[in-house]
């Protein structure tokens, strides 16, 4: 009886917050097809990021990109498809190359924030309201950071490394993704299907995990990759200023830095890894506009 009376009000509740089930149940080319066109493009051109940093290393193993293979700031021919960096070397191997650092680190910082603010704020919503004043004050106290000065707090303190980058940059985006994933928990908790639950004597670990979170997954994947753009302009940006990845490894944004020289001659070694890392963050927002769950939503909304 009482798992009867709490279907009906978690479907009418969550219906503007939750994919329809049906959608999930469709097949993979389906799925894919309510992404459009500049969704299908945006997925693409991540996917592609995505298997450089997976698999560029390993192809890239005997490539080109040694130190004196070619001259300096050479154009675009076909021996070096992208020019080539102030070293001499191959442009097009070293973006693939970098892919791992500047898609990598940014997909490992922004899950950790992510999953770390979802989980504070989970717990802020389904316990009591102290637990939740003093972990959304205390949040609250690194917003007042700006991301880029607290950074480079962190970097003068401990050092530019790999795990300090990303254990820099989930600390900064925690507080954004909690305030989020609260706001949606909150209104969830709310509900009445929750009091149900709260009544039939089921545990805050309960809650969270089987009541809230499915019900804040989708918009919190939106999240997620808006974050993620955000972590790869910051970490660029580090790099940019010589505080990011360090020689001999480089992301895109150092690649900008080493190369800044051959900016008046118009050399592609400055203007491509700029690329990358708009052709990045523009995937990103494709994908997350053009979301299949979104659009049914709006859909439905109109």
């Amino acid at each position: 009886m009482e798992t009867t009376s709490t279907s009906t009000p978690l479907v009418s509740a969550t219906a503007a917050i939750a994919p329809p089930p049906q959608g999930r149940r469709g097949s993979p080319l389906r799925w894919l097809g309510g992404f459009g066109i500049s969704g299908l493009l945006g997925l693409a051109v991540l996917l592609f990021w995505m298997l450089a940093a997976l698999l560029g290393p390993w192809l890239l193993s005997h490539s080109s990109a040694a130190m004196g293979t070619s001259n300096v700031f050479a154009p675009m021919s076909a021996a070096h498809w992208l020019g080539t960096d102030y070293l001499g070397r191959d442009m097009l191997a070293l973006i693939i190359d970098g892919a791992r650092y500047t898609v990598g680190v940014a997909l490992l910082a922004t899950v950790l924030a992510s999953g770390t603010g979802i989980t504070l704020a989970l717990l802020a919503a389904a316990s009591g309201r102290w637990i939740d004043a003093v972990l959304s004050r205390g949040l609250d106290t690194l917003t007042a950071i700006p991301s880029k000065m607290f950074a480079l707090i962190m970097v003068a303190g401990f050092g530019s490394s790999v795990p300090m980058l990303v254990a820099t940059a989930a600390i900064i985006y925690v507080p954004g993704a909690y305030r989020i994933a609260r706001s949606l928990a909150v209104n969830i908790n709310a509900l009445d299907y929750v009091t149900v639950a709260r009544t039939r004597g089921e545990g805050t670990l309960y809650i969270m995990l089987r009541e809230i979170l499915p019900n804040i997954v989708g918009p919190m994947l939106a999240d997620l990759g808006l974050r993620f753009v955000y972590v790869v302009l910051l970490l660029a940006s580090m790099s940019f200023l010589g505080l990011g990845i360090q020689p001999p490894a480089a992301d895109w944004g150092s690649l900008v830095r080493e190369n800044i020289g051959a900016l008046a001659m118009g050399g592609a070694s400055v203007i491509v890894p700029a690329l990358a890392i708009a052709s990045l963050t523009i995937s990103v927002n494709l994908v997350i506009d053009n979301l299949p769950g979104r659009t049914a939503r709006e859909r439905g909304a109109r």
